[in-house]
């Protein structure tokens, strides 16, 4: 179905809209095509940058005490049900999309083809769950105390991919590793392109500074290490990194440590007790560090987008740790400020990261190498440099918004919604 200007209908399914659809929805709405998005946030229907919002809501919760292995695709299953009652209710006004890009994370797009199922269906593929092999089992210390009932359980969750996988015309991944999780028979119809990094406002800048708590003002004539994470948790190495900071500290007598991220949990399980994870690593490491020491490491919670950006830009050495999971659009945004970075050497990473080109690659359970490395680059001006420089160029190249990753988008959607066959060679 073609609207007046020749363009199409495309509606777009994100529990959180625009999401990873930041910079693809508008352009299309851009391009002529009337644009569509269907979402959970409790907002008033209304238009963002020429998507017209289309917001809705469930109507019931989750069973008490049912079974905790289902529990999950009951949740997917009430917001599937949830979007598909929104979808009908858009159809019989007249609404029918010619492609449907959906995040089916929350379960959400389940029953779109129920709905209109001559439009064509584009899944974002994220992450594909394994009991063995990615970030399940990667650390020992949390390790499950009934692996066995551990993967039955990530077998159901999967059933949300496999029921999208059924109706799904194409899937669309941010980094080839994450495409690698998903099933050999699914794989050849996901195209890798990345969400996109705006390299040109995330630029570096010497100039920079940045004030804590309205007394400290911190330049780049200072010594700073840098770790963000959403939040402050195993999956993206916060104890390993806590674990390191007693030697940093002592052997770098004048560098401040800027922590971002807040107290709560985006993926691993939540510590016992109420407790948090920054709270445990706090009281563990915290007997191993003076005083004086503790007093030049500052929690800054979660921080605005336009703090955030400082924040990297003043960085000396930057830290960034993950299991091997979903790879964080922090990571490239400290590239593209030309951050000289110390990262795990973990699967998603190392597509980013190349050990000693684009940065220094670590054991993610070498608390002590960990260390030496930032220590060694903290005393190496010209390595910082040269890896700095290294990592901007890396990330201008391959995960531009405008000249790479936004083009890239715009031709899948064409050929997806025109039908042309797409796979791997696409990407």
């Amino acid at each position: 179905m073609c609207t007046e200007g020749g363009g199409i209908n495309i509606l777009f399914i994100h529990q959180n809209f625009p999401g990873q659809f930041k910079h693809l929805a508008p352009a299309l709405a851009r391009q002529g095509h009337t644009v569509v998005a269907m979402t959970m946030q409790r907002i008033k229907a209304t238009e963002w940058q020429g998507v017209k919002l289309v917001p809705y809501a469930a109507h019931r919760g989750t069973t008490p005490n049912v079974h905790p292995w289902v529990a999950d695709f009951e949740t997917k299953t009430i917001r599937g049900e949830a979007c598909m009652r929104a979808a009908l209710q858009m159809k019989a006004q007249g609404f029918a999309p010619d492609l449907i890009i959906a995040h089916p994370g929350w379960g959400e797009s389940l029953f779109l083809k129920d709905v209109w199922p001559t439009a064509k269906l584009a899944i974002y593929c994220e992450f594909y769950y394994h009991a063995q092999g990615a970030d399940v089992g990667f650390d020992p210390e949390f390790a499950s105390s009934d692996p066995v009932a551990e993967a039955a359980r990530l077998r159901l969750k999967n059933l949300n991919n496999l029921l999208h996988f059924e109706v799904a015309d194409a899937g669309l991944s941010p980094t080839h590793w994450q495409a690698s999780t998903f099933p050999a028979a699914f794989r050849d119809k996901i195209t890798v392109i990345h969400d996109g990094i705006d390299t040109q406002a995330l630029v570096p800048n010497p100039a920079v500074s940045l004030t804590l708590n309205g007394t400290l003002t911190l330049t780049r004539q200072h010594e700073v290490i840098t770790f963000v994470n959403r939040n402050l948790e195993p999956y993206r190495g916060y104890h390993i990194f806590m674990r390191a900071l007693p030697k940093i500290l002592k052997r770098r007598p004048h560098a401040r440590v800027l922590i971002v991220g807040g107290d709560g949990v985006s993926y691993g399980a939540r510590p016992k007790n109420g407790q948090t994870w920054k709270d445990i690593l706090v009281a563990e490491v915290r007997p191993q560090i003076p005083d004086d020491d503790w007093a030049r490491v500052h929690f800054l919670g979660n921080i605005p987008y336009l703090h955030f950006i400082p924040l990297l830009q003043l960085s000396t050495v930057h830290v960034y740790l993950t299991y091997p999971f979903v790879l964080s659009w922090s990571l490239l945004e400290a590239m593209s400020v030309g951050c000289t970075i110390v990262a795990s050497d973990t699967q998603p990473v190392r597509e980013a990261i190349k050990h000693d080109e684009t940065g220094r690659l670590v054991n993610f359970f070498d608390v002590a190498g960990l260390a030496d490395e930032v220590c060694a680059l903290l005393d190496d001006p010209a390595a910082r440099q040269r890896l700095g420089q290294n990592a901007r160029a890396w990330a201008q190249a391959n995960y531009d918004l405008r000249t790479q990753c936004l083009p890239r988008q715009l031709a899948w959607v064409a050929q997806v919604a025109g039908g042309v066959s797409i796979g791997k060679g696409a990407g």
